[in-house]
């Protein structure tokens, strides 16, 4: 039977571990927003109103909680996951920020993009003094294989934004380049943070691989449920607009089903939107996406990865934080935002 059948059930029930997630993780995320907010600071009163705005923007968390949940799986002791957990999440606020200016980005999280506040020169310039706000950190933990784990990954998702530059308006792009894309853009920095816990523990190989097999499936399912947001979500929960995507010219995995899958006129239709750029016939655009089965298909491959992420946990020991390992799988296909 089909993964995406198989756990279904599983699916349904995974909402929202979030809540069970921060009340596992409550001490160690207070001492990771310490260590983000100290690590802020610089003398440069810019540094710290952009820093601090795009930080204090909200988010999931995702990303470190991944490196405090894998340190804990693995029987890690020690405070070090709080200061790699921390710059796991700089790494991912650079990124946004110098992101959001190349995608020319007005609205992220309910709120003007930090570009849109400040102008684009101070965007990246502040992103790229978080980045090395983040080696700074890194080196001070004193571990070859994290820094190995870090600035590999780091020049991936480097090479992801590439990519995605260079398919830009690219009607024609199959759909295991477009995984790749995302694979390096955003399941990177998933991988590497599930990693980090992991190397923090000296865990046996099997089982740091297994944790970077888990990120990297679960950063992937992640992101393909962002792609069927983009067009199904409510923007008020969503914090963007619907057909960003389309709008930026970026051809996802609903686009590209819709072009092979749909009927020759649908299939013009979101060729010509995507290569244009425009969202004048978004409404069109939107029920060839729905006849053709794009969602729905978008949201079976992201249940397949979710269920290769939440397999690779079986050589990892039982315990309360790969339960939630567990629930996060569930959550990253179910959410509304």
């Amino acid at each position: 039977m089909p993964a995406s059948c198989y756990h279904r059930d599983f699916f349904a029930v995974a909402r929202e571990p979030l809540d069970q997630l921060h009340q596992l993780l409550a001490a160690d995320l207070k001492a990771v927003d310490r260590e983000i907010r100290e690590r802020l600071h610089s003398g440069v009163v810019l540094i710290r109103q952009v820093a601090e705005y795009i930080i204090g923007g909200g988010g999931k968390r995702l990303r470190p909680m991944l490196v405090l949940l894998s340190a804990g799986a693995l029987g890690y002791r020690g405070t070090a996951h709080h200061t790699l957990a921390a710059v796991v999440e700089f790494i991912h606020t650079a990124t946004l920020l110098h992101d959001d200016v190349v995608d020319e980005s007005a609205l992220r999280r309910g709120r003007p993009t930090a570009n849109t506040e400040f102008g684009n020169a101070a965007s990246v310039l502040v992103g790229d003094f978080v980045y090395s706000r983040a080696f700074q950190m890194m080196v001070n933990v004193g571990n070859m294989r994290v820094l190995q784990i870090l600035a590999d990954a780091t020049n991936v998702i480097a090479e992801g934004e590439v990519l995605q530059l260079m398919n830009c308006r690219n009607a024609d792009i199959e759909e295991e380049n477009y995984l790749r894309v995302i694979r390096y853009k955003t399941a990177k920095l998933f991988e590497a943070a599930s990693s980090l816990g992991a190397v923090l523990a000296a865990a046996p190989p099997a089982q740091e691989e297994a944790m970077a097999k888990y990120g990297m499936h679960l950063g992937t399912a992640f992101q393909l449920v962002d792609d069927v947001l983009d067009y199904s979500g409510d923007p008020g929960v969503i914090g963007k607009n619907v057909g960003d995507d389309l709008a930026e010219g970026k051809p996802t995995l609903p686009l590209i089903h819709a072009m092979h899958r749909g009927t020759a006129a649908e299939a013009g239709l979101v060729r010509r939107a995507l290569t244009e750029g425009g969202v004048e016939r978004l409404d069109e655009v939107l029920a060839a996406i729905h006849r053709s089965g794009a969602l729905d298909y978008t949201r079976r491959r992201a249940e397949a990865e979710a269920d290769m992420a939440r397999r690779a946990l079986d050589v990892i020991p039982a315990s309360p934080y790969r339960d939630s390992l567990i629930q996060l799988c569930g959550f990253a296909v179910t959410r509304t935002h």
